[in-house]
């Protein structure tokens, strides 16, 4: 946490407190897709991946609403951030981040 040096010790949530989470990155083929529903019926709602080490998951934030309309192609390469791993190695809140350009 990131305290605003001119303010007074104080309890509680403020303005003047800012969480700073640091944030990896890693890229994963895209093997599918996942249909969206409710507010993304009729477009893609999460990018089925496949990390190289073969752990496969889905991410389904990060996308504006172009993206979900015209998802990344089956077989591209994305970039997506994530926070750690899970005990099955799958990484922790992936959100896509690009499709990585060759």
């Amino acid at each position: 946490m990131l305290k605003d040096a001119s303010k007074e010790y104080f309890e509680g949530r403020s303005d003047y407190l800012l969480k700073v989470k640091e944030a990896d990155d890693m890229e994963a083929k895209v093997i599918g897709y996942k249909e969206g529903k409710g507010k993304f019926e009729g477009f893609m709602g999460s990018l089925h991946v496949k990390l190289e080490n073969g752990i496969e998951f889905f991410i389904g934030s990060g996308f504006s609403d172009e993206i979900r309309k015209s998802p990344p192609k089956i077989g591209s390469t994305i970039t997506f951030k994530y926070y750690g791993f899970t005990k099955g190695g799958k990484p922790k809140f992936a959100s896509f981040m690009r499709v990585r350009e060759d």
